[in-house]
């Protein structure tokens, strides 16, 4: 171990550790650079993407960190540890490692595949069957069902889960996803990044991730690494931040001219910008509902019962006659939780043609959110974006 290198970063959840690019360079034979000088930090535990067009060296940046691709220059830290001089073998063995047509070994069971690596550790048979099985039940496949059968016997996204499971097998701090998705349908693709997504709450592994993808970048990455010919990077930023304020105009071409709309999916419901429309309860009689919507000047009430949950919603035109607002009102349909992001807000009133949509934790009602509430949340969360340009750490 390098006697300047800093100490090891504290291990962060479920002992992932953070990965340092310091000068890191690729320069081939005949003088193609692949990667140039870059500085990058990637933080334990969280999932950063590196996107950009084909030939950026995002690839190439990946493969240098578990020296399939031995670097020109530079150091990789991993938890503090320079690894660009360590056993590269031993190096890839604590390294998990996912490719775009997941590599499975034709010739053996799916418990095999899984279990290559904890072979090779020396893990004892009965260690190896439990981990095995623990792994294939958290990534969705039954045991019972799918350890013993080989990958043709497999769809694609099953390969896909059992590739995760493999490079997860011996619980490595880090993990490398290359495209990963990418050979699977549309479908079955989102279902496989949504799994991940929560597969990833669970383990909480340090993830670089290369696509070519924007969409995926911003659905999957705590952070995300533009790069530009040469392994420039261009800008390394979150999501929203991304989206919201592009460094330069390769950036901005990159993500689109539809990014305002990307950003809707990264921009989390604030209880600050909902509205808050008249209440009634459903006990209430429908007499003092039209009197309390005349004073307001409303055409519509929320309702909600006694403990303050939501009901539904009672319009002006059926507060008349006698009776109880439970009598009168209506069943809401368009809702969505507090956690949930503008774009499902969005998407709900849409699907379901209303003009605002409650917002809820658990049951208890929060307030609504109208087309021009969530335009102005969204301008809001642009305007107090801060982008992060290339180098940053």
């Amino acid at each position: 171990m390098d006697a300047t290198a800093p100490p090891p970063s504290p291990a962060g959840p479920g002992g992932a550790e953070e990965i340092r690019l310091e000068g890191l360079s690729k320069v081939y034979a005949d003088g193609t650079v692949g990667v140039a000088d870059l500085d990058l930090t990637f933080a334990a535990g969280e999932l950063t993407v590196l996107v950009g067009p084909s030939g950026c060296g995002k690839t190439t940046t990946m493969k240098m960190i578990n020296r399939i691709i031995e670097p020109t220059t530079g150091r990789i830290l991993i938890g503090g540890e320079d690894v660009t001089k360590v056993d590269p073998v031993r190096l890839r063995r604590r390294i998990g490692y996912v490719i775009q047509n997941v590599g499975l070994f034709p010739h053996q069971t799916v418990r095999a595949n899984v279990g290559t690596v904890p072979r090779l550790l020396g893990w004892d048979r009965a260690r190896i069957r439990e981990r095995v099985a623990e792994l294939l039940d958290l990534v969705g496949l039954d045991p019972s069902l799918h350890a013993d059968r080989y990958p043709h016997q497999l769809s694609g996204g099953q390969r896909q889960r059992a590739g995760v499971a493999r490079a997860l097998a011996a619980d490595p701090p880090v993990l490398l996803m290359d495209e990963p998705f990418s050979a699977v349908d549309p479908v079955v693709r989102e279902r496989l990044q949504s799994e991940f997504l929560r597969l990833q709450q669970a383990v909480r592994k340090t993830i670089v991730f290369v696509t070519h993808d924007i969409e995926e970048a911003v659905r999957l990455g705590d952070r995300i690494a533009v790069m530009s010919h040469g392994g420039r990077v261009e800008q390394f930023a979150t999501p929203a931040d991304l989206l919201g304020r592009p460094a330069n105009d390769f950036v901005a071409d990159f993500v689109g001219s539809d990014r305002g709309l990307k950003r809707l999916a990264v921009t989390s419901i604030d209880v600050a910008d909902l509205e808050q429309p008249p209440v009634v309860h459903v006990d209430d009689g429908l007499a003092d509902a039209r009197s309390a919507l005349e004073r307001v000047g409303a055409r519509w009430a929320v309702v909600l019962d006694d403990r303050e949950n939501l009901h539904g919603w009672l319009s002006a035109e059926r507060a008349t006659g006698s009776g109880t607002v439970r009598d009168a009102c209506r069943r809401m349909e368009a809702w969505v939780p507090a956690d949930a992001s503008l774009k499902t807000a969005f998407a709900t009133m849409l699907q379901h043609e209303a003009g605002w949509v409650a917002v809820l934790d658990g049951d208890r009602f929060l307030g609504v959110l109208t087309p021009e509430s969530l335009h102005a949340a969204l301008r809001r969360s642009v305007e107090g974006a801060v982008p992060e340009t290339a180098g940053a750490v």
